[in-house]
């Protein structure tokens, strides 16, 4: 298991800001569920980190930061 956040350098969008924009935990099954922290908060679940890149990393405008994993 691993707890991550994620972190804007560019707000392309204009909607959720720069600096921490979300938090997240990838299960040992692989799937990912991810917690907004701006203004508009929400929880999605993914079926992998890389999906969950791929959607919201704008291309390195957004990096993922691990805090915590497990053995």
């Amino acid at each position: 298991m691993k707890l991550f956040r994620l972190v804007r350098h560019v707000d392309i969008g204009g909607v959720s800001g720069i600096g921490l924009v979300a938090e997240g935990v990838e299960f040992s099954n692989g799937k990912c569920s991810l917690a907004w922290t701006a203004k508009y908060q929400s929880v999605a679940v993914y079926d992998s980190l890389d999906d969950l890149i791929a959607i919201h990393g704008h291309d390195g405008k957004t990096s993922l930061v691990i805090v915590y994993e497990t053995q």
